[in-house]
C-alpha cells in the first residue's frame, strides 16, 4: 500500500495538469501502476520479477505503470466530458 501511494503520487507530480484525487484514489492508481508496469516489464523483457516486491526496477516500473494509467484514465475521462458538451 505503501508503494501505491508512492507510485501514484510520484506519478501525480510527473504528469502535469489538475488531478483532483482522494489519497485512496493515489494509493488504487499506484497498485494499478504497479500491475501494469509488472506486465509491461514482462511483455517487454520476457522475464519474471518474482524475486521480490522491492526492487528499484519494481519501483520504476510501478512509476512508469501508474504514468500510463493516469494518461489512459485523462484520455477517457476527456473523451467522456466531451461527449456531454
Amino acid at each position: 500500500m505503501v508503494l501505491g501511494l508512492i507510485a501514484g503520487a510520484v506519478a501525480r507530480l510527473l504528469v502535469p495538469g489538475p488531478d483532483p484525487m482522494s489519497i485512496p484514489a493515489t494509493i488504487l492508481l499506484g497498485v494499478v501502476g504497479s500491475f501494469v508496469g509488472g506486465f509491461l516489464g514482462y511483455v517487454l523483457f520476457d522475464k519474471d520479477f518474482g524475486e521480490g516486491a522491492l526492487q528499484p526496477s519494481g519501483v520504476v516500473g510501478s512509476i512508469l505503470g501508474a504514468i500510463v494509467v493516469l494518461l489512459v484514465w485523462r484520455a477517457v475521462g476527456g473523451r467522456r466530458h466531451a461527449l456531454h458538451r
